[in-house]
């Protein structure tokens, strides 16, 4: 492993923060325990985590799982001192404050100056309250008497993030299904015909599909929902961030990212790209005027400070406050700036994921997104490219039933020489399939890889030679 510098950080930082509390009188903490247990408990600890994966080596590509810069990690460890609680002022004065200024800078990169936002403890929850609010905007006077049945519709693409259809069914919302087009985007056509139904409150636009990677054509979307009455949501969990790399970006991405200031709410995960621990999820409102659904009377808060408290406009009650530490420590020294050390981060991630898929393409053991498993091995139609730093790919085979075997092999095969991908089931129509008959579940096994590590374009020729060799491997057998 290289050299961590996150133990020199933290133990420096933590000096200065005993002295901030240097006029207390002395007193000495009661761990219930010996110095030496506690070691060895650690030491312990330390070998039970190992059993994982790698996942903060730029060998691991496989899921959305990038890791916390060395700053936030000590500033994380750092708060755990005080161990805030930004419900209230009262529980977490410091760690209040510098969740507002940190969730002013994410607000600004989407153009925001006036809304109502704050952090979540996951990006599940920050979508849960925006649809929530959905829900509570879009029943009126005349819908509360009807019952779940008077209640304006959810609609998300088919490829938005399953837990849509989950956090609805809690809200007793009824969510419906969007078909996507060949590269995973949310079908204009399909939107409108459920729009034209009048009873649409809000649709969800994902920008950064899981799947994908795949960007909603949300300046469309942002038109027809417009045209029909409904609200706009983005769940920009994993690609919000990219709005800052936009000229990096094919231009359906880029007019996507340029509309987003539009949108009635967005969601982002810092602990995605934000280079942040778990969990840490943002949740923003473009009207400020939505605060009034948080009003509570309860008789059980805190009272001794006048402020506006966090917990005054979030539904989660206790939240750690040392997820905003960290997040307002890396956002200082990282500033979200387009042409900052943050921005040539992702850029250098999209470089890698635009290396990997040239490299794909101009191998015929594989076959990309949008282009045919039983093409003739002489066809270079390879297909669509990555929109941002998710590739996914296939194995050229007679069918797609060997196709999806071979998948599942070299997955195998290439964490056998220590390269961790992933696997993910697409559409066979998106690869070529006549009919639902070419396999079971009508579905094709692809290969999958995040290249979401800054490291990864530095590592993409090792990358490239463990893939080459596991396919081989596969192929000789």
């Amino acid at each position: 492993m290289p050299h961590d510098p996150f133990l020199s950080l933290l133990a420096h930082a933590a000096e200065v923060l005993e002295a901030e509390f240097g006029s207390l009188p002395r007193f000495e903490p009661q761990p219930g325990a010996s110095a030496e247990a506690m070691a060895q408990v650690l030491e312990e600890t330390a070998h039970r985590l190992g059993d994982n994966y790698p996942y903060f080596h730029p060998l691991y590509a496989g899921q959305m799982l990038k890791p916390p810069h060395p700053v936030a990690r000590a500033a994380y460890a750092l708060a755990m001192k005080i161990n805030p609680n930004n419900h209230a002022l009262d529980g977490g004065r410091a760690s209040s404050a510098m969740e507002v200024e940190a969730v002013r800078e994410i607000a600004a990169m989407f153009g925001w100056k006036e809304y109502l936002g704050h952090l979540t403890s996951s990006g599940t929850f920050a979508n849960l309250e925006a649809l929530w609010m959905a829900g509570q905007i879009a029943e009126g006077p005349g819908t509360k008497s009807l019952g779940t049945r008077g209640r304006k519709r959810i609609v998300g693409s088919e490829q938005a993030h399953y837990t849509h259809r989950r956090i609805s069914a809690v809200l007793k919302l009824e969510y419906t299904s969007v078909a996507a087009d060949g590269r995973g985007r949310m079908s204009l056509d399909a939107l409108e015909d459920e729009l034209r139904r009048g009873d649409v409150g809000t649709v969800v636009a994902t920008l950064g599909t899981t799947a994908l990677g795949a960007v909603d054509p949300l300046e469309e979307i942002l038109a027809l929902a417009g045209r029909y009455g409904a609200r706009v949501h983005v769940d920009a969990a994993y690609g919000g961030y990219f709005g800052l790399i936009e000229e990096s970006l094919e231009e359906p991405a880029r007019r996507a990212y340029a509309a987003i200031g539009r949108a009635d709410s967005i969601v982002i995960d810092p602990h995605k790209h934000g280079l942040q621990p778990y969990g840490c999820g943002c949740v923003l409102f473009k009207d400020p005027a939505v605060g009034r659904f948080y009003k509570h009377d309860s008789p059980y808060t805190y009272f001794t400070s006048k402020q506006l408290h966090l917990g005054e406009i979030s539904l989660e009650c206790s939240r750690a406050g040392a997820a905003a530490v960290a997040l307002w420590a890396t956002q200082r020294l990282l500033p979200l700036t387009k042409d900052g050390a943050f921005a040539e981060g992702l850029r250098r991630g999209r470089r890698a994921a635009l290396e990997l898929d040239r490299r794909l393409r101009e191998d015929e053991r594989f076959v990309g997104l949008g282009s045919c498993v039983s093409r003739s091995p002489n066809a270079r139609d390879w297909g669509h490219p990555p929109e941002l730093d998710i590739v996914v790919w296939a194995l050229h085979a007679a069918d797609f039933w060997k196709a999806s075997e071979e998948a599942r092999k070299v997955f195998d095969a290439c964490a056998r020489r220590g390269l961790h991908l992933a696997l993910v089931q697409l559409p066979g129509s998106w690869f070529g399939a006549l009919n639902r008959a070419q396999d079971e579940a009508g579905t094709l096994t692809c290969l999958r890889s995040v290249l979401m590590k800054p490291e990864h374009e530095a590592w993409i020729g090792e990358i490239w030679q463990r893939l080459s060799a596991a396919c081989g491997e596969v192929v000789s057998e």
